[in-house]
């Protein structure tokens, strides 16, 4: 078979516990990708600038951070797990109902900040349970699971398409078109660019156009509704709900009784260790472990430098399905904003597909080889970017090449330094906080840097940030070298020690037995 019969087993008997977090993914999906397609008609509901729009992307990532450093506290039972994620998924589709009402950037920042925390709680608690129930086997269905990210990221701007408005405004009175004329005038800088937006709004004046993307948030609201549903099933299975007890044996029954007898025969040493090792808790009980003072520096550079590549890979990611409707608007490929608008769902497509594939290359590759190849990869597509930089259909053929490149990175490198610590370290709750935060950082600095210095400075963030990254990942393979030398180190000191035992303990026996046949 193409896949080990023992992985299918796994699969089978955590089947339904599975399917919930992947679908629970799907809501992060949809919740992280609308914004890019939709930002021009949310600057026009909000009356705003580009600079005051960008910080509505800072409040759910900033937010999405504190979720995913706090998440892990909810991972202590199974009830709070799946209670945390069924409110987080529930909320997601509230927030979806409501944005339409949001008519100015404080209130959307409020709600992108409620669903950032919602985010980034499903996105530690899903992570943490499968790395758990999979342990070193987990590489496959970190990779599906992150296959859902893209496919919810992939619906949501396809949905928004058609209600987006073809001048990126609903409003065509004279205020919409000042508010046009303000964004546009930010990215060219250009007197020419000034008269023909204000010629081509000039039939328009005085006619209002209600916009119609509220439909496209209302929609998802209403695709999303299943999700926490899902959860609450869950949760009925597992007897969790007291009101609603289930007439069904619990799905865990057997694999609990088979962990009680093994404990039985190991002794209480098994929770003493779990303990001692930290787990994958929330990132702050990490930093509060006593045990990790003995611990080689190889140790924490890995957390440090695993956090830091991904913060980087991950900001491209938000910077990009962020931005490249934007920079896509924008000269020197001036698309129009209906065209505009499929580079997000090409690149979330690209992603959905690219996670897709790598569920079987996960299987048959080490995840080291695949963080290597597809950094390069990102690193070369970008760099090809940058040269045609005029050539519109290069662009979205990079913006394929790079959602590919970038999907599985955040999945590998999870897998990777899993399996380095051998699962005994923080590194989930460390990868899942720094890519939250890369996200957070880099879309409010790329924008920043749009805003000031053009549209072309948006390939060129992208260049530097992945080099970046892939300095610091070369760091991250020496560190992991020092740390194998290091445990093999331990390994041979701790055999020197066991082997003279048995002659030291044996000698005393081999003399008082000469001693009685000499009597």
């Amino acid at each position: 078979m193409f896949v080990d019969e023992r992985i299918v087993t796994l699969f089978k008997r955590n089947a339904h516990h599975t399917l919930t977090y992947w679908s629970v993914f799907f809501s992060f999906g949809l919740c992280i990708a609308f914004l890019g397609p939709t930002i021009l008609d949310l600057q026009c509901q909000t009356n705003s600038t580009l600079s005051q729009i960008t910080w509505v992307f800072f409040s759910q990532q900033f937010c999405l951070l504190i979720g995913s450093s706090v998440g892990g506290v909810f991972k202590r039972t199974l009830f709070s797990a799946l209670a945390a994620l069924f409110v987080s998924a529930l909320l997601i589709s509230v927030i979806f109902a409501i944005i339409p009402l949001c008519n100015n950037v404080l209130l959307l920042a409020i709600a992108m900040a409620v669903s950032g925390l919602a985010m980034g709680i499903i996105d530690t608690i899903a992570n943490i349970q499968l790395v758990t129930i999979y342990q070193k086997d987990s590489a496959v269905f970190l990779q599906a699971l992150h296959f859902f990210i893209g496919f919810g990221a992939l619906v949501s701007p396809l949905i928004a398409d058609p209600f987006l408005s073809e001048t990126g405004c609903g409003n065509h009175t004279g205020n919409g078109t000042e508010i046009i004329h303000h964004f546009r005038n930010m990215l060219r800088n250009s007197p020419i660019a000034e008269h023909n937006i204000t010629q081509s709004h000039l039939p328009h004046e005085g006619v209002e156009e209600d916009s119609n993307v509220h439909y496209a948030f209302w929609i998802m609201a209403l695709i999303n509704l299943p999700v926490p549903i899902a959860v609450l099933f869950l949760m009925y299975r597992e007897q969790l709900i007291p009101c609603c007890p289930s007439s069904t044996p619990r799905l865990l029954d057997k694999d609990e009784l088979a962990m009680e007898t093994q404990q039985g025969a190991e002794g209480p040493d098994v929770e003493q260790k779990e303990h001692e090792a930290g787990g994958h808790g929330d990132i702050f009980s990490c930093c509060q472990n006593d045990n990790l003072r003995g611990l080689p520096v190889s140790f924490f550079m890995i957390h440090i430098l695993g956090g830091m590549v991904l913060f980087m890979t991950d900001g491209i990611v938000g910077a990009y399905a962020g931005f490249v409707y934007t920079y896509g608007v924008a000269p020197p490929m001036s698309l129009p904003h209906k065209t505009a608008g499929y580079l997000a769902s090409i690149f979330w497509a690209a992603i959905t597909v690219g996670r897709l594939v790598s569920i079987p290359l996960s299987y048959r590759f080490q995840p080291v080889r695949l963080l290597m190849f597809n950094i390069a990869g990102a690193i070369v597509t970008v760099l090809m970017l940058l040269i045609f930089y005029t050539s519109s259909t290069f662009l979205f053929v990079g913006t394929c090449l790079c959602g590919l490149f970038l999907s599985s990175i955040f999945p590998c490198m999870l897998a990777y330094t899993e399996d380095i610590l051998d699962y005994q370290g923080c590194a989930t709750s460390v990868l899942v906080t720094s890519a939250g935060m890369g996200e957070m950082v880099m879309q409010v600095v790329v924008g920043s840097i749009i805003q000031t210095e053009g549209s072309y400075s948006f390939l060129l963030c992208g260049m530097i940030i992945a080099c970046i990254g892939f300095i610091l990942f070369i760091g991250l393979l020496l560190f992991h070298r020092m740390h194998r030398n290091y445990l093999t180190g331990t390994t041979k000191k701790s055999a020197m020690v066991e082997e003279p035992a048995p002659e030291q303990n044996g000698s005393p026996k081999t003399e008082q037995k000469e001693e009685n046949e000499i009597s």
